[in-house]
């Protein structure tokens, strides 16, 4: 018999992001100014990409030397890895303040809510353009393409399987792997509004094309993992 996300890992326990600090900077170095240097390579990568960024540029639009931007980060690669760790563990942190504790509503408002949130940050445009570039460089520098799958989809995944692993202890859905039903779920709610963002097709996300999208999800995925007799 397969076993549910929480037979796995107890709910009481955390979920923590995994554990892949190896690029980040030396902890005797100072949080304020490591922090000033992502918010300046978050500027530069948003605006010129992965390619076009340079070290210098980063250095001037962070407002400090070159020589500390080396002392923090030994290569632009290692830097745009630590910018991804570091904001989607914001936004980690973000989702979980609601995540976390006890579940209000039902099944259909429970996943509704999350579908809404998921749409809406993966539509934000540094969201997409963070992801194209990670695209475009992971084949170059697979540890950056690990490092966004971990933190962002794999992250979002487990969080997602363990809210199902709720639901279906209130018996308000009948899922036998929450894992797998997990990633449908999240699948169904991108379709094709965050695809024409990736392709370019248009420039931002129609409010009521998310709203669609979020609806359409819920009422699919709500009936076909819906309790039998």
């Amino acid at each position: 018999m397969r076993q549910t996300v929480s037979e796995r890992q107890s709910m009481s326990d955390p979920i923590t992001l995994p554990a892949i600090e190896a690029g980040a900077p030396h902890p005797g170095h100072s949080d304020e100014k490591a922090k000033q240097i992502l918010d300046g390579a978050r500027e530069i990568f948003l605006r010129e990409g992965f390619d076009g960024a340079s070290m210098n540029d980063i250095a001037r639009a962070a407002g400090v030397s070159k020589g500390t931007l080396y002392v923090y980060f030994q290569s632009k690669d290692q830097l745009f890895a630590e910018l991804i760790r570091h904001d989607k563990r914001q936004q980690a942190e973000r989702m979980c303040l609601w995540l976390d504790g006890e579940i209000e509503g039902d099944a259909r408002e429970v996943l509704t809510e999350l579908a809404r949130r998921l749409l809406t940050k993966l539509t934000d445009p540094y969201n997409v353009a963070q992801v194209r570039t990670v695209m475009a460089v992971a084949p170059k520098f697979p540890e950056i393409g690990r490092t966004f799958w971990e933190t962002g989809p794999e992250y979002g995944t487990r969080r997602l399987a363990a809210i199902l692993d709720r639901l279906v202890a209130r018996g308000e859905l009948a899922i036998a792997d929450t894992r797998v039903a997990a990633t449908l779920f999240l699948q169904m709610c991108q379709g094709d509004v965050f695809r024409k963002l990736m392709f370019c097709v248009v420039d931002t996300a129609d409010a009521a094309e998310i709203e669609a999208a979020v609806e359409t999800a819920v009422e699919v995925f709500s009936t076909a993992f819906a309790p039998r007799g």
